[in-house]
């Protein structure tokens, strides 16, 4: 039996964080098993999967050991234990549209919905008919906001999380924490028609085909890797009300689609692009 751990690591860019964080789980008798870092803007960001024989397993010893190693490199280090075998869980954010929540609540998915938040409380009811927890975060103070749902993902033991026609923009500070791990539904064929008037912006630009596009979300609004697409023809006198009510019929299977291929471990990314495995 083996337990294992995700530790994140967070903070301004330095030499040596890559060897001390190694070298320490080392100390600890840990085997790493994956490991993935990138710089961004002088931003450095790691996330290690790591796993121990039960035997040689020190929980206390771990955590009081990479709390001392945040103070040393003046970083943020934070570790989660984790069971392979355990189903995921996940966070649902939304604003006010409902089908994607609804159609994510209908799916059979290998994994179940832990919380969701909303920057509208008028939500609240939908959550509570599916006895969900919903917490209202109106978002104004992005950073509080982001800093709030970042302290209800640990205390609910979120796995990763899906925006269900979520109208905010996430900091780098957020993505950072959860990459490959946020995944979004967009309301265009991606990178065509990027931001928050997709429909109108396809709808007047005149083209003859539409579509919506799951991805992960990045750093750059609307540029993260894509999972899936799917599209439809825009017939002759088809209204921007028309267009629009077809295509919410289409984020809601398309951003399923993208959950369930996450779920499968069937999607590698590499370089920015999502390959299925």
């Amino acid at each position: 039996m083996k337990q294992f751990a995700t530790i994140t690591v967070i903070g301004r860019d330095k030499t040596g964080v890559v060897a001390k964080v190694t070298n320490f789980l080392f100390e600890q008798h840990a085997n790493i098993e994956a490991l993935e870092e990138q710089v961004t803007r002088g931003q450095f960001s790691m996330t290690l999967q790591a796993s121990w024989k039960k035997s040689a397993f020190n929980a206390a010893s771990l955590r009081t050991g990479l709390d001392t190693l945040a103070r040393q490199l003046g970083m943020e280090i934070k570790a989660r234990l984790t069971d392979p075998s355990r189903r995921q869980r996940f966070a649902i954010m939304v604003t006010k549209e409902t089908h994607c929540f609804d159609a994510l609540l209908a799916a059979k998915l290998k994994a179940d919905p832990a919380l969701v938040i909303g920057n509208y409380a008028d939500f609240a009811p939908l959550a509570r008919k599916h006895r969900l927890p919903f917490v209202h975060l109106n978002w104004h103070d992005r950073a509080k906001s982001e800093a709030q749902a970042l302290a209800l993902f640990e205390e609910y033991q979120v796995d990763f999380i899906v925006l269900a026609r979520f109208m905010k923009i996430l900091s780098p500070n957020f993505v950072w924490r959860h990459k490959n791990k946020i995944i979004n539904i967009h309301p265009s064929l991606l990178p065509s028609f990027p931001g928050p008037q997709a429909y109108r912006q396809a709808y007047e630009s005149g083209v003859k085909i539409a579509g919506v596009t799951a991805h992960f979300v990045s750093m750059r609004l609307d540029e993260g890797p894509i999972i899936a697409q799917g599209s439809f023809d825009i017939r002759p006198g088809m209204s921007l009300k028309d267009l629009t009510a077809r295509g919410q019929k289409l984020e809601a299977r398309v951003l399923v689609k993208a959950v369930k291929l996450y779920l499968d471990k069937r999607l590698d990314v590499y370089w920015g692009i999502v390959r299925e495995v």
